[in-house]
């Protein structure tokens, strides 16, 4: 049986797999510093709805990665939690 570490290395190699990989890796570290920075702000969905001027319905859309926030958004959603909003670039290992 394949480890599932192998398959990864095995896939990476094919690089249509290894660009959707990083979008879809990129995309869930996003949602999922969403979330964290709600719960660490012990806020309901509706709270913080409530707090940036929207619906809890837009924040679970967000959360869920259906939408693409603007950068706007992210920053009223890191004050609302108290947190900040850190964008960062990172050199790709193989260039």
């Amino acid at each position: 049986m394949t480890k599932l570490s192998e398959l990864k290395q095995r896939l990476m190699g094919d690089p249509v797999f290894r660009v959707e990989y990083e979008k879809a890796d990129a995309e869930f570290a996003v949602v999922e510093a969403l979330v964290r920075a709600r719960m660490r702000a012990k806020l309901t969905q509706a709270e913080l709805a409530s707090r940036i001027g929207t619906t809890q319905s837009a924040i679970a859309r967000l959360e869920g990665g259906n939408v693409s926030p603007s950068i706007a958004t992210l920053q009223r959603y890191a004050k609302a939690t108290g947190a900040r909003l850190k964008i960062e670039l990172e050199a790709l290992q193989d260039r």
